[in-house]
C-alpha cells in the first residue's frame, strides 16, 4: 500500500480508501461487509469513509462494528454530516451548529471511537452562515472529537471562503470528497487549482463511474442482474453512462487496459491516482475479491502516451464543465 499526506497537513492515509456509501446496511448482509472490510484491512488499506445519512445511519454501524478490535491508531476513520437523518425534524439536517454537534457525537457512538480523523461537510448549505459551521467544526477540533477536517462536493469559491475561514480559526481543513473518474471531470478547471493554493487534498469517490468503467456493461445488451444498474437506487446515479456511444468507448479502453497489465477497473483507479492533488481513491466493494483487486492499481504509473490513448478513446464523452459541481 501507498500512503499520501492529507493536503498540507501531517497526516498520511491510504492510497486507497474504503467506502460503505451504497452497501453496508443496505444492498449486501453485514458479514459480507465485515468480509469487505477485512479484505481491505489484509491489503493494507488504513482509511475508511462513511456518512451519517448511509443506510440512515446503519452504515457507519456496520463500520464499528467491523473496525473493532483493530488499533485505532493504525486506522484513519472518516465520517460526514449535513443530509438528514433521524425523523425529519427541522434540525435533523444541514449544517446548523446544533445538527453537526449532534450528529458527530451520535457518529462516534456508532464507530465506537472517542475520534474521527477525518470530519466532512457533506455538502455546501446555503442557509447556513458559513461561519457558524465552521465555528461548530472547529469545537469538534478542540473537544479532541474531530483531528482534520474536510468538505465534499463544493465548488472553488466555495472551498475558497472555507479555507480562509478555517485559518481564521486556527483549524485544519485539508480535504475535499469530490466525484472524480475518467468520465467525470469536473474537479478539474477550477476546484484542483483552487485546492493546491489552499493545501487541500482530493479524496475522490466513484473513480470507476458507478461501475461502468469495469466494462461489465456492454453497448445494446441487458443490464447484469445483481449490478449496480439493476439496483433501483443505483440506476438513477448510474444512467449518464448508461449510453451505447459510452459503453463503446469503455470497452475500446481494454486494450490500453492490456497493455498496462490491468483490468478496466484498476485503470480507472490508477488514472485518478495519477493527479497530483488526489491524495486517496474510494472504492466500494460487495465482493473481497473487488477489494483485492482493485487495490493492484496502487502504485502504478500510467505514461503520457498511454493517458493521450485514453483521452482519445473518451474524446467527446467526458463531462468536464465546472458548473456542475456538486452534482455528482
Amino acid at each position: 500500500m501507498e500512503f499520501r499526506r492529507l493536503g498540507r497537513s501531517g497526516l498520511n492515509i491510504s492510497a486507497i480508501t474504503y467506502g460503505n456509501w451504497l452497501t453496508h446496511g443496505s444492498q449486501i448482509e453485514e458479514d459480507a461487509a465485515t468480509a469487505c472490510v477485512r479484505a481491505a484491512l489484509d491489503a493494507g488499506v488504513s482509511s475508511y469513509d462513511t456518512a451519517d445519512v448511509y443506510a440512515n445511519t446503519a452504515a457507519e454501524s456496520v463500520l464499528g462494528r467491523a473496525l473493532k478490535g483493530e488499533r485505532r491508531e493504525s486506522l484513519e476513520i472518516f465520517t460526514k454530516v449535513y443530509w438528514p437523518t433521524g425523523p425529519g425534524g427541522p434540525n435533523d439536517r444541514g449544517l446548523g451548529r446544533k445538527h453537526i454537534m449532534e450528529s458527530a457525537n451520535a457518529s462516534l457512538k456508532r464507530l465506537q471511537t472517542d475520534y474521527v480523523d477525518l470530519y466532512q461537510a457533506h455538502r455546501w448549505d446555503e442557509t447556513v452562515p458559513l461561519e457558524e459551521t465552521m465555528t461548530a467544526f472547529a469545537d469538534l477540533v478542540r473537544q479532541g472529537k474531530v483531528l482534520y477536517l474536510g468538505v465534499s462536493e463544493w465548488t472553488a469559491e466555495q472551498i475558497a471562503r472555507g479555507a480562509a475561514l478555517a485559518r481564521e480559526l486556527n483549524v485544519p481543513l485539508v480535504s475535499h470528497q469530490p466525484q472524480y473518474s475518467m468520465l467525470w471531470r469536473v474537479i478539474e478547471p477550477q476546484v484542483i487549482p483552487t485546492s493546491e493554493r489552499e493545501g487541500i487534498s482530493q479524496i475522490v469517490f466513484s473513480p470507476i463511474a458507478q461501475g461502468v468503467l469495469t466494462g461489465k456493461y456492454l453497448p445494446g445488451a441487458g443490464v447484469p442482474e445483481g449490478s449496480r444498474a439493476a439496483d433501483e437506487r443505483g440506476s438513477k446515479m448510474i444512467a449518464r453512462w448508461m449510453r451505447d456511444d459510452v459503453l463503446t468507448a469503455v470497452q475500446n479502453l481494454k486494450p490500453i487496459a492490456e497493455e498496462a497489465g490491468l483490468t478496466l477497473a484498476q485503470l480507472a483507479v490508477a488514472w485518478v491516482l495519477q493527479n497530483p492533488n488526489v491524495a486517496s481513491a474510494i472504492i466500494g466493494a460487495s465482493r473481497p475479491e473487488q477489494v483485492t483487486e482493485n487495490v493492484k492499481a496502487v502504485g502504478v504509473k500510467l505514461d503520457s502516451e498511454l493517458l493521450k490513448k485514453i483521452d482519445s478513446v473518451l474524446e467527446g464523452l467526458v463531462t468536464d464543465d465546472p458548473r456542475l459541481t456538486a452534482q455528482g
